[in-house]
């Protein structure tokens, strides 16, 4: 029949790696390549991107997951504009976790949709973000790994981020005091404005353990950790007698092509019977749709502020990744398709 003449091939861009970074990744470690899809088959759903996620994960598990030529890891909100699944309607949004790409092929698999009644006055790129992966994230590390309870004192690092905004505020709801400590002057600003209790700037601060004895002279019962290195060795020292700490990341670290050594840790971890704990949110991915129903009701609450940093264009993905590592985003790093 004439209508199979008019199907238009879709063309699917995807951003892939050219080699493994050395040290902070750079524009020409990324290859912008294109290709037709097939038609679809029954069972087969088309998504197109529409919002698309870059986190710091994705510089480790780069070296672990992937091989040149292989395209980026990374999430993304998708809507559906074909359906050959009679389950699955065109125009509804799925998020899925198929890397730096504009158009995939799914059979459904691996992809959870988009609450239908998801609040007209919310962009949905807050499922990569307050209300996804990064929103459970701090949930976790805070209530389920570091136990915080009303009352006690929180130190967050990187607390301008994706996860550390959300963790002082998740903090402040449960009755904790926070501080949080961030690159800018800015970023500071945005901590208060959000509710932390104290907030520095530590490239600015003259010793980076004063800071931490001025905003509590308490010390700290739970450290939520996504910095490491030198940072990591002092704030061990500020720690209460059975201080928890939920190690979430160490960005200062993901870059170095020589391992940093520094002092070690058993002494005052034994001498405080601290706790430290590794964490990987998906561990608890059965408990992801009661906590993303929880944020998403803080959030339309207004009692969880979000902040998204948005970078236009599906061609700029490497350089709103570069600039996530480097620190240029306040909240969460967004691609706008």
């Amino acid at each position: 029949s004439l209508d199979t003449f008019c199907i238009k091939m879709v063309k699917s861009k995807s951003w892939t790696m050219v080699r493994h970074f050395e040290g902070a990744p750079k524009p020409e470690d990324f290859k912008l390549e294109e290709r037709e899809l097939p038609s679809l088959k029954d069972g087969e759903i088309l998504l197109e991107s529409v919002f698309l996620s870059v986190d710091p994960y994705m510089r480790p598990y780069s070296k672990r997951m992937m091989k040149p030529g292989d395209v980026m890891i990374g999430s993304q909100v998708a809507r559906v504009v074909e359906s050959k699944k009679p389950a699955v309607v065109v125009g509804t949004y799925y998020v899925a976790n198929v890397g730096w790409t504009t158009h995939f092929i799914s059979d459904g698999t691996g992809m959870h949709a988009l609450s239908l009644d998801w609040p007209e006055n919310l962009p949905r790129s807050l499922s990569l973000g307050a209300v996804g992966m990064p929103g459970c994230t701090a949930y976790i590390g805070l209530l389920e790994v570091c136990n915080a309870k009303e009352g006690e004192v929180v130190l967050v690092n990187c607390a301008a981020g994706a996860v550390g905004s959300i963790v002082g505020q998740i903090a402040k709801i449960k009755g904790c005091k926070v501080v949080g400590s961030a690159g800018s002057d800015d970023k500071v600003t945005y901590l208060k404005e959000i509710g932390f209790d104290e907030a520095f700037n530590y490239k600015t601060v003259s010793s980076l353990e004063e800071a931490l004895k001025n905003a509590s002279p308490e010390g700290y019962d739970c450290y939520f950790e996504n910095v490491g290195g030198k940072y990591a060795d002092v704030a061990l020292q500020q720690m209460n007698q059975f201080g928890r700490i939920a190690v979430c990341g160490a960005i200062s670290m993901y870059n170095d092509s020589v391992p940093q050594t520094g002092p070690y840790i058993q002494p005052v971890m034994l001498f405080k019977q601290l706790r430290m704990e590794g964490f990987i949110c998906y561990r608890w991915i059965d408990k992801f749709p009661d906590m993303q129903k929880q944020l998403l009701q803080w959030v339309s609450e207004g009692k969880l502020k979000y902040h998204e940093h948005v970078t236009n264009g599906f061609e700029n993905m490497p350089a709103g990744f570069i600039g996530m590592l480097r620190g240029d985003n306040i909240g969460k790093a967004i691609i706008k398709v």
